[in-house]
């Protein structure tokens, strides 16, 4: 892992389309479900091949070994002993960092600690809601006790009765899927139902994926889910390569007229920002798989047309998306966003100053952003300790000379080696 970054970084522009092949590292979507229910299973050690070594897979791994659960991560693969639902209660506070899916996700697993455990993460994550989740769990007998719906938080432990839940999922879909990796260990059969529009739907059915690959048995009828309490088994699993971290080798061959083909990935994927190959071919890029590798070619000069979509189910991608709709000859609405106020940052409205200062315009109206191209300039992007901001505005400086990026070393939350990565293209 790539551990020391400028404070500033520049990005060398490039006088010719990208031609590169890329690997993105493996899916922190996935990565995380795939320890929480490994950590779970029982019968012996699972193999996970291909996971994403991060910050955020970091801190979901110190806290499930807080829990007690053994895990060689030494090298790839790694080994989860699992421990059946059999953990120990932690020492001290399980630190989730910046990481909103260990967050959620360790919520959830502490109901089956057998005594109370307290939970926190940065000044950040406390300003990102969680009450939605506690109260399911409250529903389901397990007492968590929140600072009004925020971390820090306390789980009283002591396991899951199973029942019918009802959960909101209008803000976040991993409420549901925290609380879906738990159900199989629960006493009883545990019947979920949600309410809200579902926000992120996409990632609940790669929960699900990754749930029956270690044996879960879920039957889902609707919006209602049936979790049967018979656990998990370990497994030999492999994680994909991360679909939103593909989005940027994607962006930079879409904006620079250039082909890049990105390995890891298949079109049977169910990661949500395999979506954006949709866009890509609105925009006017050629989209191909050529066997295991799909390709991604961008038009001549990178002469993007504007879009007008809907990015409520895969917001992660719209950051990259809206970079490559400065180069597009048409202004772009990007629809349904409100989520991403509740991201690393307040994604919205950072995304609209950042645009702003590279020489283009971009509104807020309501959940939508509205992005007119201008004549682009030199700029210093700023972070806000938010690696998809750095990552999405370091691909500015592929077509723009005098692109700096401050706070660089953020990418290393999901993709260390982002840098090396867009310097070879």
């Amino acid at each position: 892992m790539e551990s020391r970054f400028p404070p500033v970084m520049e990005i060398a522009a490039r006088n010719r389309p990208v031609r590169a092949v890329v690997r993105p590292p493996g899916s922190k979507s996935i990565t995380n479900r795939a320890l929480v229910v490994a950590a779970l299973a029982g019968g012996g050690a699972s193999r996970l091949e291909g996971p994403l070594e991060a910050d955020d897979t970091e801190v979901m791994r110190t806290g499930l070994r807080n829990l007690g659960v053994l895990i060689d991560d030494a090298d790839d693969p790694w080994l989860v002993l699992g421990t059946g639902g059999g953990f120990s209660t932690p020492e001290g506070v399980l630190d989730v960092g910046a990481s909103g899916t260990t967050a959620r996700f360790l919520t959830a697993v502490a109901a089956l600690s057998p005594g109370e455990v307290t939970i926190d993460g940065t000044e950040r994550m406390r300003e990102r809601p969680i009450g939605d989740l506690s109260s399911a769990l409250g529903e389901a007998g397990v007492e968590v006790r929140t600072c009004d719906g925020f971390l820090p938080l306390r789980v009283g432990g002591g396991g899951l009765p199973g029942g019918e839940i009802t959960v909101d999922v209008s803000r976040s879909s991993q409420f549901l899927s925290a609380l879906l990796m738990v159900s199989p260990m629960a006493r009883g059969e545990t019947v979920i139902r949600t309410r809200g529009e579902m926000v992120s739907g996409p990632y609940v059915q790669t929960t699900l994926e990754v749930m029956r690959a270690f044996g879960a048995s879920v039957e889902v009828h609707g919006g209602v889910f049936r979790v049967r309490p018979d656990g998990y088994r370990s497994s030999a699993f492999e994680v994909e390569a991360d679909a939103s971290a593909a989005v940027y080798p994607m962006a930079a061959a879409a904006i620079t007229g250039g082909v890049v083909g990105i390995e890891g990935l298949s079109p049977g994927s169910t990661q949500a920002d395999v979506g954006m190959l949709d866009v890509l071919v609105e925009m006017g890029c050629a989209v191909r798989w050529q066997g295991a590798r799909l390709v991604v070619e961008g038009p001549p000069g990178g002469a993007l047309r504007g879009v007008d979509r809907d990015m409520g189910r895969m917001p992660d991608a719209a950051l990259g998306l809206s970079v490559m709709c400065l180069f597009a000859a048409e202004p772009s609405r990007l629809r349904r966003l409100g989520t991403l106020r509740l991201k690393e940052t307040d994604r919205l409205a950072a995304l609209a100053t950042e645009i702003s200062r590279a020489g283009a315009e971009a509104v807020v109206e309501g959940d939508d952003l509205l992005i007119r191209p201008g004549s682009l300039r030199p700029a210093r992007f700023h972070t806000y300790d938010d690696h998809r901001m750095a990552m999405s505005f370091a691909l500015v400086g592929l077509r723009q000379e005098g692109v700096e990026i401050s706070d660089p070393g953020c990418v290393t939350k999901t993709w260390p080696g982002f840098f090396t990565m867009l310097e070879r293209l």
